[in-house]
C-alpha cells in the first residue's frame, strides 16, 4: 500500500494526542470527570485489597492509609492539573474500568485510524508520545470511535513523562530517537498542537509540524511556526503538509526554537 499522502518523506510518525489525534477537552471533560466520579465507589470496594496496593502505595506517605485524605490529595492534584506518575498511573487504572466496561470511548478525530492504518501498511512506524502514562495511552487506543475500534496492533512503541521526559525538553525528543538509532532524526516526523512541543522536537533534529483542530486555541500569531500548522491528515491535505514542511525546512535555526 501507498505510503500516506503527505508523509511519504519519513520512516517514523510520532503522535501526540490531546488536540492531535483526538478533541482537547476529552481528557478534561470526560476523562478527568469520569476518575474522580469512579474514586469514591472504588475506594469502597477496592481500598484494602492487594490489587489497589500498589496504587496507593505510590501515593506519599501522608495519603497512603488514610482514604479521606487519599480522595482530597487526587482532587487537589487532578484541580491543580499536576501530572504527577502516580496520579497518572490511579487514574489510568480507573479509567480501565470504564473502558472495559464500554462507558469510555476514545474520540478520535475521523482522519486519524486511515492515517495510522496507511502508515503501518505503508511500511512505517507510528509512536504515540503524550502526557498521559503509557498504560492510559494503550487503553485510549485499544477503546477508539474507529473501526476497528482497536489500534493498538499498529502502533511500535509509546512515551510517556516517565519512559522519555517531559513534552517541553530536547531531552525527551533525543531519548525517543535513540529507541531506533539507525533511523535518521530527518526522517522522523512529531505532530502535536503545542508549540513548545514542537520546538523541543526540531532542536532533537526530528522534523516536526504544529496541528491545529477544532476546540484546539489558536496559535500565536507571532511565532513563525503557526503559519505551518496543518488542519488535518486527509490526502486532501497532502499539498498543504509538503508546503508546511518545506517551509519548515527554510526557517532560520532561531524561528524553530
Amino acid at each position: 500500500m501507498a505510503a500516506p499522502a503527505g508523509f511519504a518523506d519519513f520512516d517514523m510518525l510520532v503522535l501526540d494526542i490531546e488536540g492531535t489525534v483526538c478533541p482537547i477537552s476529552f481528557v478534561h471533560d470526560v476523562l478527568f470527570p469520569y476518575a474522580l466520579d469512579a474514586l469514591p465507589r472504588h475506594l469502597d470496594s477496592h481500598w484494602d485489597s492487594p490489587s489497589f496496593a500498589r496504587f496507593r502505595d505510590a501515593f506519599p506517605d501522608e495519603y497512603r492509609n488514610d482514604r479521606a485524605a487519599f480522595g482530597a490529595h487526587v482532587r487537589d492534584l487532578v484541580a491543580r492539573d499536576v501530572k504527577a506518575p502516580y496520579l497518572k498511573a490511579l487514574q489510568g487504572h480507573l479509567w480501565q474500568q470504564g473502558y472495559e466496561s464500554g462507558e469510555l470511548k476514545a474520540p478520535i478525530f475521523p482522519d486519524v485510524a486511515p492515517l495510522i492504518t496507511a502508515a503501518y501498511a505503508a511500511g512505517k512506524k507510528i509512536i504515540i508520545y503524550s502526557s498521559g502514562s503509557v498504560p492510559a495511552q494503550k487503553l485510549f487506543f485499544a477503546h477508539t470511535t474507529a473501526q476497528p475500534s482497536d489500534l493498538t496492533p499498529l502502533i511500535s512503541a509509546w512515551f510517556d513523562t516517565v519512559n522519555a521526559g517531559p513534552k517541553t525538553e530536547t531531552a525527551s525528543y533525543t531519548t525517543i530517537l535513540s529507541s531506533h538509532p539507525t533511523i535518521a532524526p530527518a526522517r522522523w516526523l512529531f505532530l502535536s498542537d503545542n508549540l513548545r512541543e514542537i520546538s523541543a522536537a526540531l532542536a532533537s533534529g526530528m522534523r516536526s509540524l504544529p496541528v491545529t483542530r477544532p476546540g484546539n486555541a489558536p496559535l500565536p500569531p507571532d511565532n513563525p511556526l503557526s503559519r505551518l500548522a496543518i488542519t488535518d491528515f486527509s490526502p486532501e491535505s497532502a499539498e498543504r503538509v509538503g508546503e508546511s514542511l518545506a517551509a519548515l525546512d527554510e526557517l532560520p535555526r532561531a524561528d524553530q526554537q
